[in-house]
């Protein structure tokens, strides 16, 4: 039996989908996404066992692996797809705002012409359908409403909701058992008294991590940027030279170093270094206060702004919130910190552009096609658009959205991500570090670039 805590524990509906590193480790033992996401944004077979396209990327068909079982012995079938895939784009989001899939697939037909594949149609070229069903992991509810039936390598075969889950392995092997624990030094204090053999997101430890080495240790980089929102659309940051200056103001790695014990990697663009259109490596903006005073002068505008931020989403918000304001106090502006209490609502706040000059926040999707399609284009002016509006970005857009080779889509996003790095809408940060420690000698466990704890 191998025993790990995480943080939150829970099999979420069906119809809900979630970047939690907790709920995605539970995830990718029980069930399986209909494609694998892989480092470099690209995926791999999993439930769908292999796929074609037209010439034109407009038609695309989906086939179930061979002997794909639910653990209840149900065959995964077509119409099981067809399914999860309407609940999802007719579901919302945590902060009860409605998903972003229902607009991407909006032209799509999609249909299930036998009982083991998928066809998608849209009247546009649609590589993107790859990103997007690399976030879907099917799953059905039990006899008790609870979303638990996958297709994975391990079975639940015990679950109390926020406490405990005993998971068994389909085709053998070991057994697992997830506490819930909240608390990252209860976490880390089990583990130190032999309670768990291994304890995930470890970085989020009040006291420096220390690394002891009687236990084993795992880390990466996560896909997750956190980043502050610059209002595009009216004040200071309607000038590209202020934005310009904003990024040009942060010292990033002091504050990686100051803050999360340099557990992270400095961001340069909307995208991590492993998304889809990062094979080329991308400089972050150089921190130079001088250029950023140059800039500021050469901008005009406000000198006085307000900077938004929640307690926690990102974590440690409001001390990167207080180091982003002295920065940027040190090159000539004024700034009010507004914090706000209620992180669904701030959510919801800065979706309705509620946020003052400058809002921190996180930018979760692993899929770069998500992250300019909601965050960036002009054209589609979605929920988290601020205001920025660029001719020659919504162009390399248009023309990533238009590649359907996998090599080709790496230079169209390529191309559009350099674009932002030179023109930036958001004050670009860092991606947090994700940490797991486990009893020394325990094998077969791993951490991916999502935060998941894998397990072999």
């Amino acid at each position: 039996m191998l025993t790990i805590a995480l943080e939150k524990l829970d099999f979420l509906p069906a119809n809900r989908v979630t970047d939690d590193t907790s709920i995605l480790t539970l995830k990718n033992l029980v069930f399986e996404p209909l494609l694998r996401w892989q480092p470099g944004g690209r995926v791999a077979p999993a439930l769908f066992s292999h796929w074609s396209h037209s010439a034109d990327g407009r038609h695309w068909s989906f086939t179930i692996r061979p002997g794909a079982t639910f653990h209840d012995g149900v065959d995964c079938t077509a119409d099981h797809v067809m399914a999860f895939i309407e609940g999802i784009l007719n579901s919302v989001d945590m902060f009860g705002m409605k998903w972003s899939y229902s607009r991407y697939l909006a032209q799509a037909r999609i249909s299930a012409p036998s009982r083991d594949v998928i066809e998608v149609d849209n009247p546009e070229p649609l590589a993107d359908i790859l990103d997007i069903f690399s976030e879907f992991f099917i799953c059905r509810q039990d006899s008790q409403g609870r979303a638990v039936l996958g297709t994975g390598p391990y079975r639940v075969t015990a679950f109390t909701p926020g406490q405990f889950a005993r998971l068994d392995a389909v085709a053998g092997g070991r057994s697992i058992e997830v506490q819930c624990v909240p608390s990252a030094e209860e976490r880390y204090a089990k583990l130190k008294a032999g309670q768990i053999d291994a304890a995930l997101n470890l970085e989020r430890l009040d006291e420096p991590v220390t690394f002891d080495p009687q236990f084993q240790w795992g880390k990466a980089v996560n896909t997750l940027s956190v980043m502050y929102y610059l209002n595009c659309s009216t004040g200071l940051f309607t000038a590209p030279q202020a934005r310009l200056a904003a990024n040009h103001a942060i010292d990033k790695k002091s504050l990686i170093a100051e803050i999360f014990q340099g557990l992270g990697a400095e961001a340069s663009t909307i995208v991590s270094p492993f998304h889809l259109g990062m094979a080329e490596p991308i400089a972050p903006i150089a921190y130079d206060p001088d250029a950023a005073k140059r800039l500021l002068d050469a901008a005009g505008g406000p000198s006085a702004i307000t900077l938004r931020t929640p307690l926690y989403m990102p974590e440690r918000a409001p001390r990167i919130s207080q180091f982003v304001a002295a920065a940027l106090e040190a090159i000539g502006l004024s700034v009010t910190i507004d914090t706000e209490t209620d992180r669904p609502d701030y959510a919801r706040q800065v979706g309705r552009k509620a946020m003052g000059d400058m809002a921190i926040f996180d930018s979760s999707p692993q899929s770069t096609f998500r992250v300019l399609d909601d965050k960036i284009s002009a054209r589609n002016q979605a929920v988290w658009w601020q205001g920025f509006d660029d001719p020659e970005t919504e162009s390399l857009i248009a023309a990533a959205n238009r590649a359907v080779h996998d090599d080709d889509r790496e230079r169209a996003y390529g191309a559009t991500l350099r674009r932002l790095n030179a023109n930036p809408p958001w004050l670009y940060l860092f991606h947090p570090t994700d940490i797991f420690a486990a009893r020394a000698g325990l094998g077969g466990l791993g951490i991916d670039h999502k935060g998941i704890l894998t397990i072999q």
